[in-house]
C-alpha cells in the first residue's frame, strides 16, 4: 500500500526555468541602473522589452549569437545561507557582503537544447547588468558562484564545464547513511539524479559517480536515440560501470527498509523530476532491464577508479587550457621548490581524430615551443616510459594543473592568481 501512494508532483517554478540571483554591491535604483545597462550593451540585441517599474520586472525578448531568447527580471529580497559560502575562495569582507546582502536582481530563463550556451549567457547577463555584483546566488541549483568566477566566466569565449550547472548534495543521517542528490538538471531538460544508502567513505565514490553521470548527460547529443545504459567508467579488473536511471516512484520500491530519502523526506521536495540511479551488471541484466544498487560494486571501486569525459567535454577543456595558458607561462617564471606545472598532452593514436591524453611535467619554454617530461606510462604507446622528454606546442595541450606551495591552480579556478595580486 505505501508504494501504490508515491505520486510525482508537477516540476517547481525552479525546474521549468533557469532562476538565478545577481546580488549587487548596492542596491540603489537597480532597476533603472539595470535598464540603463540593457539598451546601451552592444552584445546582446533586445528586440523587445516590457517595463513595470511599480512591480520592479521587466520582461524581453533578445537576440544573441543568432538565436532568441526569452528573459524575465525582477527585484526582490535575497537571503543567502551561510553554509552555500562554505569552500569559496571569500574574504571575510566579501562574505559578510554577501550575508549582508538584502536585495537583489533576479534573471529567469528556460533553456533550450543547448543549456551550457544558454547558462554562459545568464553569466552574462548577470555581469553586463549589475557589473559591481558581489555574487549570483543559482537558485536552481542551489549555489553560490563568486564575483571572480563569474566574470572569468562571463568574460571567456569558452562555454562553462556541464559541471557548473548543477550541484551535488549529501545528506547525512546519524547512521553514517547518504543521500546523494543533484541540483540544476531540470532546468537542462533532464531530470535530477540520486543515490541512496550510500555510507561512510564510499559515499565520495558515489559523489564522483553522480558527478560524473549528470555531466555526461548534459553533454549527451540530444539527438542520439537513447537505448538501455549509459558507460561512463570503469572500476577495477576493468569492470565496466552501466548506469541507468529510473524515476523516484519507481526506484523507491528497490529500497523496502529506507531511512533517508524516503516518502517523508519527499513532502517539500525531490518529488517532482528526480531519477534514482541503478547500475546493470551484465549485457543480459541490461537487455532485461534488471536493475543494481549501487552498493553493489562498493568492494570493488579501488583507488582510482575512472570515469570518462565526453568528446565535447574533452574539447571544452582543451579550449579553456589554450585560452589560459599565459597563466601558465607566468607561473613557469616564478616557481618555486616543490612547486611544479603539469601538462596534459593528447598524443595522436593511428586512429585518425584520436588521442590518448596523458600528462608530462614542464621543463622549459623556447619561443612557442614547451619541454615537458612524460610523469606516468602511457597505455597505447609501448615505445616510451616514464621521464621521456619531447618538445611540444600549445595545441598539443588538453589540460593543464599548477600546484603552487598555498593552492591548486586549474584553468576553471585561475581568477584565484588575479585575487592573490589584489
Amino acid at each position: 500500500m505505501f508504494f501504490k501512494k508515491l505520486e510525482e508532483v508537477p516540476a517547481y517554478y525552479w525546474e521549468e526555468k533557469s532562476y538565478m540571483m545577481i546580488i549587487p554591491k548596492t542596491d540603489k535604483d537597480l532597476l533603472k541602473k539595470t535598464i540603463d545597462n540593457l539598451e546601451s550593451t552592444k552584445e546582446i540585441k533586445v528586440l523587445d522589452k516590457k517595463t513595470d517599474i511599480a512591480k520592479q520586472t521587466i520582461n524581453f525578448k533578445i537576440k544573441y549569437e543568432r538565436c532568441e531568447y526569452e528573459i524575465g527580471m525582477y527585484v526582490g529580497g535575497v537571503s543567502v545561507p551561510d553554509y552555500y559560502l562554505n569552500n569559496l575562495a571569500l574574504t571575510d569582507v566579501e562574505k559578510k557582503e554577501i550575508l549582508d546582502a538584502k536585495s537583489c536582481l533576479t534573471i529567469y530563463m528556460p533553456f533550450n537544447e543547448n543549456p551550457k550556451k544558454c547558462f554562459h549567457l545568464q553569466l552574462k547577463l548577470g555581469l553586463l547588468l549589475v557589473p559591481d555584483l558581489l555574487a549570483v546566488l543559482d537558485e536552481s541549483a542551489e549555489r553560490v558562484f563568486t564575483r571572480d568566477w563569474v566574470k572569468m566566466e562571463a568574460e571567456s569565449k569558452v562555454t562553462p564545464s556541464a559541471k557548473d550547472l548543477f550541484s551535488v548534495q549529501a545528506v547525512s543521517a546519524n547512521d553514517g547513511r547518504v543521500w546523494l542528490h543533484t541540483h540544476g538538471l531540470a532546468r537542462c531538460g533532464l531530470r535530477e539524479l540520486e543515490i541512496l544508502d550510500s555510507k561512510g567513505e564510499i559515499s565520495r565514490n558515489h559523489y564522483n559517480l553522480i558527478n560524473s553521470y549528470a555531466m555526461y548527460l548534459i553533454n549527451r547529443d540530444k539527438d542520439e536515440e537513447y537505448v538501455g545504459g549509459d558507460y561512463i567508467g570503469r572500476l577495477i579488473n576493468d569492470i565496466p560501470v552501466v548506469a541507468t536511471h529510473v524515476p523516484w516512484t519507481v526506484g523507491l520500491k528497490e529500497y523496502k527498509h529506507l531511512k533517508l530519502g524516503g516518502k517523508k523526506d519527499r513532502k517539500n521536495g525531490h518529488n517532482s523530476l528526480s531519477d534514482i540511479i541503478f547500475l546493470y551488471t551484465s549485457e543480459e541484466n541490461e537487455q532485461n532491464n534488471v536493475l543494481s544498487k549501487i552498493s553493489i560494486y562498493d568492494d570493488l571501486w579501488g583507488d582510482n577508479p575512472l570515469f570518462f569525459f565526453s568528446d565535447e567535454e574533452t574539447k571544452r577543456m582543451k579550449s579553456v587550457a589554450i585560452e589560459r595558458f599565459n597563466y601558465v607561462k607566468s607561473e613557469f617564471k616564478k616557481l618555486k621548490d616543490k612547486e611544479t606545472i603539469l601538462l596534459k598532452i593528447g598524443l595522436p593514436l593511428k586512429e585518425k581524430g584520436k588521442f590518448e591524453h596523458i600528462w608530462f611535467e614542464l621543463l622549459e619554454f623556447k619561443g612557442t615551443k614547451f619541454k615537458a617530461k612524460l610523469t606516468q606510462e602511457p597505455y597505447y604507446f609501448p615505445d616510451i616510459h616514464t621521464g621521456f622528454e619531447s618538445w611540444y606546442t600549445v595545441d598539443d595541450l588538453t589540460d593543464w594543473i599548477i600546484y603552487k606551495e598555498d593552492m591548486t591552480i586549474t584553468p576553471d579556478n585561475v581568477y584565484l592568481l588575479d585575487k592573490k595580486k589584489k
